[in-house]
């Protein structure tokens, strides 16, 4: 079984020797996993598109465009035993569940985290506004080149999410869903802010300079992550997954 994932997702014990469902699921099915770690969702939706895989690990921003690019196919929820245990707001969400048809399984939410320099905060952040916007800390100091930022175009919603609150004016009622005059209104933001970013990071593990930092929590609504789609092959895998479908066309 072939599996395009985050780095850590599918974990064998490579990381973490008490994490390890590789090895026991390898036993009880006869599959063998084999993983190809992606850093960014466009690098997953690239490595599904050249096909050879059977499973991603697919974020919201990501699965809508496996699904309208035919390059998964649907999955069979009545399968897993739990699926009914799981948090009612996902079990249809819209970025796995298109025309009435499951294409993935979601499995976790997160929030998005901002970590601050105890030594130029005081008092911890109260808004985002810390890393959208110019200004002067607690330090004494200005923001301009200490702020990282996310390279990916999910963080486009980060923008939106900001702007819904910062500038009601606009209308923003779901940060995922924009109209043009909001869509350049992030992107005007986005190019604001990268006069104060000093390094943009994609990759699961990420380097926090200016050490000690503590960590302030937001949840970013409708960040769910992550989706199990099952990929259309040409080649039939019966013994883990079944006959599956050749891919159509992606569209441009």
């Amino acid at each position: 079984m072939d599996i395009v994932a985050w780095s850590g997702y599918i974990e064998r014990g490579d990381t973490d020797k008490n994490f390890d469902w590789v090895t026991d699921f390898e036993k009880k099915t006869g599959c063998k996993v084999r993983v190809k770690t992606a850093g960014t969702s466009d690098e997953m939706v690239a490595l599904m598109n050249e096909g050879g895989f059977d499973l991603v690990t697919a974020s919201g921003d990501a699965s809508m465009r496996l699904i309208s690019g035919k390059r998964v196919q649907e999955v069979n929820v009545s399968l897993i035993p739990s699926y009914n245990s799981i948090d009612t707001r996902l079990q249809k969400a819209p970025w796995h569940h298109v025309g009435g048809k499951h294409y993935g399984v979601p499995y976790q939410w997160g929030y998005n985290v901002l970590a601050y320099n105890t030594k130029a905060f005081k008092t911890p952040p109260q808004s985002w506004e810390v890393v959208f916007k110019e200004m002067k800390l607690d330090d004494g100091k200005s923001n301009k080149g200490r702020v990282q930022a996310f390279d990916g175009p999910i963080y486009i919603a980060d923008a939106a999410l900001f702007l819904m609150h910062s500038q009601p004016a606009l209308g923003i009622k779901n940060p995922y869903e924009l109209d043009e005059t909001q869509y350049k209104a992030a992107l005007t933001l986005l190019r604001e802010q990268r006069k104060l970013v000093s390094r943009y990071w994609h990759d699961a593990f990420v380097q926090i300079d200016d050490l000690p930092t503590r960590a302030w929590w937001h949840r970013r609504p409708g960040a769910f992550r992550s989706t199990c789609c099952r990929a259309k092959r040409r080649r039939s895998r019966a013994s883990c997954l079944g006959k599956a479908q050749q891919a159509g066309p992606t569209p441009p």
